[in-house]
């Protein structure tokens, strides 16, 4: 996952093509180590994001406003001082170095023309943004290393800017195959094909080097002492198609996902390496790529972060739930035995004048067995017999009594853990941070999140998702438990049908008929998209139930979104998904 000099090089091209000679409007610095600066052309506006973030840095166009701090930082407003009005005349890239030079022409103080640099290092964490003067020397840097930081390299105002230095490997615009062949072959000892690519060539990233390897064993692993002709020949050809899209800026913009949806990695060619386990996203251009990236992994990253206590918080309450149902349905097993302590007092009752004190043990005829057989009985020599018949009665009460206590509490916790599941669901589909602050006061309003202050007004709730039939029938799906509660029993008419997935924790899904009757095929486009939308949504078959809205009913005091229905019918569908469009295969139960 590294912006790699190949892919730098795509980059740079693309930038020549679109801001070379374009004027500075606008600069902004939304983070600490990030900066945009929005250009302005007779074609248009465009707006340039440079990142130093050691876990994403980057440069590329971009589409997105970030908002921006309320007071710009010190070096924003010297960059706005020393670059408005400036127009960018030249783009620099070192070889295959992963280093931008941004050249820019403007006006000092005195109107005189000047040249000022930008110099973008994509270097993991010593990534660095650094503006630097006409005679080379630094006015300042988003990332000041000084002494102490580094012996080797300071970046501080007023000292001359040095390159980083150059890495001492083979450069695809400058070498054959044959020579980076060879340089591999004279590599020291036998490691992977990967290995010695990536410590051979200048400018790959790992994904490249991994995938030179597979397409040179066919799949199979490779050593750099085993490359016999067959395979320098495969090597050879792979390596030339990598130094003709170096060298001529050509290539396939490429994102590869994970079966979660989360990009993983990003290449400059098509990637085979992953068979069928992995998708992938082309863009039109190299910008757009990063762009939808990091747009996209921040986005993944931020709501992470953000439901990261609710997740904590919610699997802890399952966790409790869980062993509180378990050590009571234990309990209740015990209390199973409650008719042996009626029967012991009742015989000892019938015989008290049997009984005499002190005994620790009797032994009766059992009347309540038709063969009358004989029974012992276990005494308290401390107490009388009427008193031991009553120790007996008190614990049949005592156990009957805790078996109805029991029994409701136990129906109390799996509801409760039914509802903390629920929520659980809604918060592993959850897609926007207002889905997640939905979820938050819904917590808060249950008791579970301790509430921040009184008196805050709650933005306008988010309306269902909406999904058309292609027979013209309007589907929607809740969100979340409150949502299903307004679905349901709000917005959706009597005469609508209502579906969710068989005792499987799920959203409300409900077919607006208008009084129409509903085909097959839309009943199972709304069951699949039920299914979809419920933690068995990866599942392949899922029993769905439908009916209609004016058999379910909410019970009083119920948590939000549980409902009781009747009158259901099941239906067993795939869950719908972008892959295998609207599933059409089931079976009615």
């Amino acid at each position: 996952m590294a912006l790699d000099g190949v892919f730098l090089r795509h980059i740079k091209n693309e930038l020549e093509n679109r801001i070379i000679n374009s004027k500075v409007d606008k600069i902004y610095q939304p983070y600490r180590d990030e900066i945009i600066i929005a250009f302005r052309s007779p074609e248009g506006s465009s707006k340039l994001l440079i990142s130093a973030r050691a876990n994403s840095p980057r440069v590329h166009l971009t589409s997105s406003s970030p908002e921006n701090p309320k007071t710009p930082p010190m070096l924003c407003m010297l960059l706005r001082k020393r670059l408005s009005g400036a127009r960018l005349r030249k783009i620099f890239q070192p070889s295959l170095e992963r280093l931008l030079i941004l050249e820019f022409e403007g006006k000092n103080e005195l109107g005189d023309t000047v040249t000022l640099k930008l110099a973008v290092e994509i270097m993991g964490q010593y990534s660095n943004i650094i503006f630097i003067d006409e005679n080379d020397i630094i006015i300042d840097a988003v990332k000041r290393v000084d002494a102490s930081m580094s012996s080797r390299r300071l970046i501080l105002p007023g000292m001359k800017y040095e390159m980083p230095p150059a890495q001492t490997k083979l450069s695809m615009l400058s070498c054959s195959a044959d020579d980076i062949i060879s340089a591999v072959q004279a590599m020291p000892g036998s490691v992977s094909l990967d290995k010695a690519l990536l410590n051979t060539l200048q400018g790959v990233s790992p994904i490249i080097c991994r995938e030179l390897e597979y397409l040179t064993g066919r799949g199979a692993d490779v050593r750099s002492d085993e490359l016999d002709e067959e395979k320098r020949t495969r090597l050879s050809y792979f390596l030339k198609r990598n130094i003709s899209a170096a060298v001529d800026c050509c290539g396939e913009p490429c994102v590869i996902i994970d079966e979660a949806k989360k990009p993983i990695d990003f290449t400059f060619c098509h990637i085979q390496q992953y068979g069928s386990g992995r998708s992938k996203r082309e863009t039109q251009t190299f910008c757009e790529l990063l762009d939808y990236y990091y747009s996209k992994r921040d986005a993944m990253e931020t709501m992470r972060a953000r439901s990261e206590d609710m997740n904590k918080l919610l699997n802890n309450a399952a966790t409790r739930l869980i062993k509180k149902i378990y050590l009571q349905r234990d309990e209740l097993k015990q209390c199973a035995d409650r008719e042996q302590f009626r029967i012991c007092g009742d015989l000892i009752q019938a015989n008290l004048y049997r009984i005499p004190k002190g005994a620790r043990e009797i032994e009766v005829e059992n009347y309540y067995d038709e063969n009358l057989s004989l029974m012992k009985i276990k005494l308290d020599p401390a107490l009388s017999a009427a008193a031991n018949s009553q120790k007996y009665y008190k614990s049949y009460r005592k156990a009957k009594i805790a078996e109805q206590v029991l029994q409701v509490q136990i129906e109390k916790a799996e509801q409760e853990l039914d509802y903390v599941s629920s929520v659980l669901d809604s918060l592993s589909r959850a897609e926007t941070i207002k889905e997640l602050t939905e979820i938050r006061e819904e917590l808060t309003d249950q008791g579970y999140i301790k509430a921040k202050g009184k008196g805050q007004k709650r933005e306008a709730p988010l309306p269902p998702l909406k999904y058309l039939s292609e027979s013209g029938f309007e589907i929607l799906v809740g969100r979340n438990n409150r949502q299903n509660d307004l679905l349901t029993l709000k917005t959706a008419d009597k005469n609508d049908i209502w579906l969710h997935t068989k005792d499987i924790p799920g959203s409300h899904t409900v077919i607006i008929t208008e009084g129409r009757p509903v085909d097959d095929d839309t009943l199972v486009f709304a069951a699949s998209l039920a299914a979809a939308h419920s933690k068995a949504r990866e599942s392949g078959k899922v029993p769905v139930d439908y009916t209609k809205i004016k058999h379910v009913s909410k019970p009083s005091g119920a948590k939000p979104g549980r409902v009781i229905y009747t009158n259901q019918q099941t239906l067993f569908v795939a869950p719908f998904s972008e892959e295998n469009g609207r599933s059409m295969s089931h079976s009615v139960k």
